[in-house]
């Protein structure tokens, strides 16, 4: 963790000659949960299995603060957190930027958090009960999806 109570991205980075503000490489995948072993574990995984650059957040205002800031490439969101929970973040990151793809990586997966989600424009929900390939598998599809 940062001073400010921010939490550090881990990126491969170029600094752009012409400005002061750096300029990533790769894919950009958020990671947002409050639990910083889930947040470490999907770090570990992703970046192993994807080699994508990672940044973090451990709730919803700083998700859609980094999301703003950042523009990743996807976003992996936990519903249930203290100070704005993942379904109220998505729906002002889908506000701000409707285009972006949004996992909902959570323990909740009930009837309401699926019928929210798809009326958010939620990209997929996964279990957090569910084996990481799934996860896995459906964020590569999503990174790395191609125009039809």
């Amino acid at each position: 963790m940062m001073a400010g109570g921010q939490l550090a991205c881990t990126k491969r980075r170029i600094k752009n000659a012409n400005s002061p503000t750096l300029v990533f490489m790769g894919k950009t995948v958020l990671i947002v949960d409050d639990n910083a072993f889930v947040r470490r574990a999907l770090r570990k995984l992703l970046t192993r299995e994807l080699g994508v650059n990672i940044c973090e957040a451990q709730n919803g205002k700083e998700a859609i603060n980094k999301a703003g800031e950042l523009q990743p490439d996807l976003i992996v969101l936990d519903v249930s957190m203290p100070l704005m929970n993942g379904l109220e973040a998505a729906r002002a990151i889908k506000g701000l930027l409707p285009a972006m793809p949004i996992i909902l990586y959570s323990a909740f997966c009930n009837g309401f958090a699926k019928e929210e989600a798809r009326s958010l424009g939620i990209s997929e929900l996964v279990p957090k009960s569910e084996h990481a390939s799934v996860l896995i598998r459906k964020a590569r599809n999503l990174l790395y999806r191609t125009a039809a």
